[in-house]
């Protein structure tokens, strides 16, 4: 293809000839694609960072505690706390269809004197069942996990986290078969568990429910649940989920309707919520987005009514010396589309870089912010979005263009 020197070289001269004006222009549509580029970034780091929370469990959790019953049943008043026990745990088990693993949970209140040797900590305390880790995920980085003969026989074994190894031992030094004191009674390390990347999550210490309830006093009460259910879908975890409620409505009489009376995050449910408010944050991008590169069409529109206004006479020449209306409308389009192109590109390469660059230097420097995570850009719709912004500039040029195809060559000479 031959390319048209003569035609470029008018194309750099008139751009040339107003400096200004074309640099506002292409700001205008550098700034809406870097824009875009920027924000649909932002917005899928922000989506990612909710993603990772959720995937640090299993994704058909769901966890329950006791509520506030908000209406009277056969004769009991409204308002009366509902409490869970060891019962409530055995019908979760064995009674309740769909529900798969279950962990209760015995809240450690107050303050624990946790010890070794000359050394005292303070560390969070969860009394658990073994299933805890097939709900949450737990990986352990050496030893093993509570099991099941702890729970029959209320033993005095602990799992412990990172950053409880850092408190109470050197380095080098290996924990497993060492004790530690709580509340003054020594409890045997079985297991560590991997560091995780927020520092909370490495506080913890993981004994037998049975054996947490044994300090109290052999106490059968529990305050809440952790279980999976048998549920792939959002209305197949809400029918587990109601009939869970059922089953409790029945042992401490309440209305099954009560939703109030018991406590229950589900994590599929949830999940779907966050899937629309991030939908609507996407599409809210890019309205954002292609409303700033309309922005920059206009300007490149009214840049190019501009220039043809200031080549009137030139036009008339060219017209007069048998240039047709498809030669005038091609010099004015291409370069409309030259304009927005460069910019354009420009503005791409700039969003991509500054995206790409704050992630590898989050990855680089091992900073996990909470909000924002692995920031990507889907490459493809962003080649689409600039597509459009080259068609947009053609089509910004066309209406110049045809103002410049209707000009009269004697009058335009005459001007």
């Amino acid at each position: 293809m031959k390319i048209d020197y003569d035609k470029w070289r008018e194309i750099f001269e008139s751009l040339g000839r107003h400096k200004l004006r074309t640099f506002l222009t292409a700001l205008a549509v550098w700034w809406g694609i870097f824009m875009l580029v920027v924000l649909v970034g932002f917005g899928n780091g922000l989506q990612n960072s909710f993603k990772r929370d959720f995937n640090r469990g299993a994704q058909n959790a769901v966890y329950m505690w006791g509520g506030r019953t908000s209406m009277p049943y056969k004769g009991l008043k409204a308002n009366r706390w509902i409490s869970y026990d060891m019962d409530d745990y055995k019908t979760l088990v064995g009674e309740t269809e769909g529900v798969e693993a279950v962990s209760a949970r015995f809240n450690m209140w107050g303050d624990y004197n946790i010890t070794r040797g000359s050394k005292n900590l303070s560390f969070n305390l969860r009394s658990v069942h073994p299933e805890i880790t097939e709900i949450n995920f737990i990986e352990l980085a050496d030893g093993r996990f509570i099991n099941q003969k702890d729970i029959d026989d209320n033993r005095k074994v602990i799992v412990i986290g990172a950053n409880v190894v850092e408190g109470f031992f050197e380095e080098g030094e290996e924990p497993l078969g060492e004790t530690i004191k709580i509340k003054g009674s020594e409890f045997m390390i079985v297991g560590t568990i991997e560091k995780q990347k927020r520092d909370w999550e490495n506080r913890d210490i993981y004994m037998p429910i049975t054996t947490a309830q044994s300090i109290h006093g052999g106490r059968e009460d529990v305050h809440g649940f952790a279980l999976t259910v048998d549920a792939t879908t959002v209305a197949e975890a809400k029918v587990i989920e109601d009939r869970i409620r059922a089953k409790m409505a029945t042992a401490h009489q309440f209305d099954p309707s009560d939703e109030q009376a018991v406590g229950m995050w589900n994590k599929f449910k949830e999940m779907a919520e966050f899937n629309m408010i991030f939908l609507g944050i996407q599409g809210f991008i890019w309205f954002v987005g292609i409303g700033s590169i309309i922005a920059g069409m206009i300007g490149v529109s009214n840049i190019m009514l501009i220039i043809v206004k200031d080549r009137t006479k030139e036009i008339g020449v060219r017209k007069a010396l048998g240039a047709t209306p498809k030669d005038i409308i091609s010099m004015i389009v291409t370069e409309s589309v030259f304009l927005t192109s460069v910019a354009g590109y420009v503005g791409l390469l700039m969003g991509f870089g500054l995206i790409y660059g704050l992630d590898f230097a989050l990855t680089a420097f091992e900073v996990e912010l909470d909000f924002f995570y692995n920031p990507q850009v889907n490459f493809g719709a962003i080649l689409i979005a600039l597509f459009v912004l080259v068609l947009s500039g053609a089509a910004a040029g066309l209406m110049p263009a045809m103002q410049a195809v209707k000009i009269n060559p004697v009058v335009a000479m005459k001007s």
